[in-house]
């Protein structure tokens, strides 16, 4: 196989599931099950087997792409549609403590020892059972923890104390380009914020690494001086 043909195979191929990636969800990625696990290895390695093969060219290669994209998609379809279906695959979550008691069977069921419990708590910033109402072990793997009332970090209504409306903060300047579309979502022009940065005292955009904006604080600046540059 030369150079190029081999060039072409992998370009090819990264853009061919790149675009599965994307067709398939968001899911894929975010929210690895076992059969997502699966799903990815086996694609990797039909991608893998036909571009080291001498007798594969990249028909073949869309080709098997296609036919196990379409194979996932279908399955993920009759999932969306069958209760029983997506347990089958993705499993499902079981309830691992509950009020404050921790379910060996449950545990046992998962095969997951005592350590593997507290290292997943620890994660979320749990760090004794005590603390813990309700547990719940994800399909993914991941757990999902209720404190008790006691253990329960106060909200703001708890403390009767003001409530203030928060925005998403939008990216203006990156790395000294100003960004027209993001300052289109907030209905401001380039003058706006020139304007903006100069009464803080910012005059050179390109020294700018960094300028978001949120409705209720305004600009926040980084400048490229401010990095810290390691050698």
């Amino acid at each position: 196989m030369g150079l190029g043909q081999l060039a072409l195979e992998l370009i090819m191929g990264f853009f061919s599931l790149l675009l599965f990636t994307r067709l398939i969800g968001k899911t894929q990625i975010t929210q690895l099950t076992a059969f997502d696990f699966i799903s990815a290895l086996i694609m990797g390695e039909l991608l893998g087997n036909a571009i080291y093969d001498d007798n594969t060219g990249v028909v073949e290669i869309l080709f098997a792409i296609s036919v196990w994209g379409l194979l996932i998609f279908a399955i993920q379809l009759v999932g969306q549609k069958s209760i029983t279906f997506r347990k089958l695959l993705e499993g499902e979550p079981s309830l691992v403590i509950k009020k404050g008691v921790i379910d060996r069977q449950a545990l046992k069921k998962n095969r997951m020892n005592i350590n593997e419990f507290q290292s997943l708590l620890r994660d979320k910033d749990v760090f004794s059972f005590r603390e813990v109402e309700y547990a719940v072990l994800e399909a993914n793997g991941s757990l999902t923890v209720l404190r008790k009332p006691e253990f329960d970090a106060p909200t703001l209504k708890d403390l009767s104390l003001k409530l203030s409306p928060k925005s998403l903060p939008i990216l203006l300047v990156s790395d000294g380009i100003i960004l027209d579309q993001d300052l289109l979502k907030i209905s401001k022009d380039e003058s706006w914020l020139k304007t903006e940065l100069e009464k803080q005292g910012y005059v050179n955009i390109d020294n700018i690494f960094c300028a978001e904006w949120r409705e209720e604080d305004g600009l926040f600046v980084i400048e490229k001086d401010q990095l810290i540059n390691e050698s």
